[in-house]
């Protein structure tokens, strides 16, 4: 766990998703994924040291820690968790029923070699249907946190020609990140500046009517009454059906970070439930409720233009194989 996790920002007016299964299988699955990963973690104490907290690694946990053996913690962590992760397990963890299939999806890129995650292949291969000639003109609506997924993701989502697809990230106004001091208090401005790209290409596709981007944005952060926006996800309707049949949720920000850096836990539904489906399709509108589309006009106001330094610091991240 992330100790970012634990911030008042995460409790406090912040606009996420939350499911709840009741499934004893898919319970079960993730209470064993959170033990292994419990064994090949430090435990976090206070500390009077600098930071307030200091890491130990319990007597109990599986063999030495990263630090004083990283090839062999890594080798130790790939036996206990590919046998869990890879699809003959992930069979036997998700929870059916006569009309819904929960799949269970882990992206564990640092623990694992070879990585055997699942939840980039499985939100590639989605992408990658939707794009083929039967399910080309479905709708969806993809949600991030923060406009940064990678540049693979963003290139499957514009190849999928959809019938009619959103795009929802925070506004800076709603980033976490928002008037933060150091180098953190530049992404707002970096995520617009890739949000900016993002509607020109979709313009220069000629898929403006087609796919939109819109800003999620209550109030400002750090001002009364202001909120994050942090939720993540899919929403798939197919063809001929008038509400999502497909929905993935969970961790992951589908950015870089998220997939070579960061413990990501996933779920896709797969459904035929007109009750749920029917839910699936409100929540994929209230989401939305302070959202609002933005195009290559707003992105021109003076308010929005992003500065030299912020577009030099993005390229320099770049260069150097970073991940914002």
């Amino acid at each position: 766990m992330k100790l970012a996790n634990l911030s008042d920002d995460y409790f406090t007016n912040r606009q996420d998703r939350y499911h709840v299964f009741s499934s004893k299988e898919i319970t079960n699955y993730f209470k064993d994924i959170y033990d292994v990963v419990c064994k090949l973690s430090f435990a976090i104490k206070p500390s009077e040291d600098e930071g307030g907290f200091s890491m130990d690694w319990p007597t109990g946990n599986t063999g030495s820690s990263p630090l004083d053996d990283p090839n062999g913690f890594r080798a130790r962590a790939t036996k206990a968790l590919a046998p869990m992760i890879r699809p003959a397990a992930q069979t036997r963890a998700h929870s059916t029923a006569a009309d819904t299939l929960v799949y269970p999806l882990l992206q564990f890129t640092p623990l694992l070699k070879p990585d055997t995650s699942t939840e980039l292949p499985t939100l590639t291969t989605v992408l990658k249907t939707l794009a083929t000639p039967k399910f080309q003109r479905s709708s969806w609506t993809f949600t991030a946190g923060y406009f940064n997924m990678t540049p693979e993701v963003r290139g499957l989502l514009l190849a999928t020609n959809p019938a009619r697809a959103t795009v929802i990230a925070a506004s800076p106004w709603a980033n976490g990140f928002y008037g933060s001091k150091g180098v953190s208090g530049m992404l707002p401005d970096a995520y617009t500046v890739l949000a900016r790209k993002f509607v020109k290409a979709v313009a220069q596709r000629g898929m403006s009517s087609q796919i939109s981007l819109k800003e999620w944005r209550k109030g400002t952060v750090n001002e009364p009454g202001g909120w994050t926006y942090h939720a993540k996800g899919l929403w798939v309707t197919l063809p001929n059906e008038k509400e999502p049949s497909i929905s993935l949720v969970g961790s992951s920000n589908y950015t870089k970070r998220s997939y070579s850096l960061d413990l990501e836990a996933n779920a896709l539904i797969v459904t035929r439930n007109p009750s749920l489906m029917k839910r699936l399709a409100e929540e994929e509108t209230w989401l939305q409720e302070h959202a609002k589309v933005v195009d290559q006009d707003e992105y021109a106001r003076n308010e929005r233009r992003v500065g030299l330094r912020v577009r030099i610091s993005m390229l320099i991240v770049t260069l150097l194989g970073g991940a914002l």
